[in-house]
């Protein structure tokens, strides 16, 4: 087996994406945790960012998970070209590296290159003060304003991000809510945690262009208003890393960059799949950590017996603001829009004893079921730690569990968990 790399072993989510943000959302967290210290009764609060120490704690973490998994590779004989791989044939790698290049003939190929921040033609990125997200770990000073145009999952984080880190945010919104592909309820839970922090909002709003004049940045949008900050941050979506590819060599294709595959992960070409962002499916690590799971159950012929799919529609997701947004399976609003009758209930965390502890009592747990037999459709949870919590509702969606599994599992006294147990109630 051959591993072709040309960035870290572990891809984007170690070097460029997942891993990165969250660190520095942690230590974003850290300081406004200082920030509240006086209400758990300590006498000193406030903490200043120190990029340098930032870049090299980064640095540090990417370091030790790329060599944890270069030694669990190199573990299980696995060997690994630093370099760039393209197809050559249906059945041929080439493989360009500094040693030269090397051509591989393979019986089985999984194609997983990620994807990258999407640029806009009105966006002249320079990486000093106009940025896209991969400028950010850490960004070359921490802004004083920073204007972020895109209010989705990754533009919401570094909203968060800067915002606890002590720069000033205005957030672009093209629509009327932030979060437009949520809940709406969940979108006006962070909206309002933005604006209690300082945020400010410019909701439907269309960002037409950014342009740097001396120190300020200037963001124009379609109504005609304007927002100036010191930076600006572009986080409008991602495009797959295919066009290098050589698809068209092994007869594989694509749709606007992305390679279809069917619940197997195979391309038009039954040998060749596709994993990650390229599929065209959910964009997240840990659905292509499992859909590398599932090419190689097939791939190996482990399919012949009874096996599950993958059901993209009980894969859950978080976004890392403060406080936490997680979700999975079936929302509220969805299933309102479709007509469908589903029994929704809900919790405040204000109720939970643990909540009060934390002196963070924000959001609440929501359980979306059937009200004729109680099985787990889906859920939402806001609030602190809930990327955690989501999970168990996961669990009860994916195998088909009742809101009685739930409300009859003894959980811990106090956790925040026991939320989850009351709404099950």
């Amino acid at each position: 087996m051959v591993l072709i790399e040309r960035d870290t072993f572990g891809g984007a989510a170690h070097l460029w994406d997942c891993i990165p943000s969250k660190a520095m959302i942690a230590t974003g967290n850290a300081r406004s945790f200082m920030g509240r210290a006086m209400r758990m009764g300590l006498r000193d609060e406030g903490s200043s960012v120190d990029l340098d120490k930032l870049k090299e704690r980064l640095r540090g973490i990417e370091s030790r998970l790329e060599g944890s998994v270069r030694t669990l590779l190199s573990s299980q004989g696995v060997e690994m070209i630093d370099g760039i791989g393209s197809l050559l044939g249906p059945n041929l790698v080439s493989a360009v590296s500094d040693d030269g290049t090397r051509e591989i003939e393979a019986d089985a190929i999984v194609l997983a290159t990620g994807s990258r921040p999407r640029v806009p033609d009105w966006a002249n990125i320079d990486g000093d003060r106009i940025l896209l997200t991969r400028d950010c770990y850490p960004p070359p000073v921490l802004p004083d304003h920073i204007v972020v145009i895109g209010s989705g999952v990754t533009g919401v984080e570094f909203v968060h991000m800067f915002q606890s880190m002590g720069s000033e945010v205005t957030l672009v919104v093209s629509r009327q809510q932030v979060l437009p592909q949520k809940d709406p309820e969940v979108a006006a839970a962070l909206e309002t945690d933005f604006l209690a922090r300082g945020v400010k909002l410019l909701k439907g709003a269309r960002a037409t262009s950014v342009e740097r004049v001396g120190d300020e940045v200037i963001v124009s949008c379609d109504d005609g208003r304007v927002a100036r900050g010191s930076h600006a941050l572009v986080a409008i979506g991602s495009i797959p890393n295919t066009e290098m590819l050589g698809l068209e060599n092994a007869g594989v294709v694509s749709e606007r960059g992305y390679v279809p595959v069917d619940v197997h992960l195979r391309s038009n070409v039954p040998h060749i799949y596709a994993a990650g962002d390229i599929s065209g499916r959910l964009p997240l690590s840990s659905v292509a950590s499992m859909q590398g799971r599932k090419i190689a159950e097939h791939a190996m012929g482990m399919t012949v017996r009874s096996h599950r799919h993958l059901d993209y529609d009980k894969a859950a997701s978080a976004i890392f603001t403060e406080p936490e947004i997680a979700d999975v399976g079936l929302a509220e609003a969805d299933a309102f829009a479709e007509g469908r009758k589903v029994r929704v209930t809900k919790v405040p965390f204000a109720s939970a004893a643990k909540a009060l502890i934390n002196d963070d009592s924000r959001g609440f747990v929501k359980i979306v079921s059937d009200p004729n037999t109680g099985v787990v459709l889906g859920g939402s949870i806001v609030g602190r730690h809930a990327a955690e919590l989501i999970s168990v509702i996961a669990v009860a969606a994916t195998n088909g569990l009742t809101v009685s599994d739930i409300h009859e599992s003894i959980l811990v006294h106090p956790t925040l968990s026991e939320a989850l147990s009351e709404a099950a109630e």
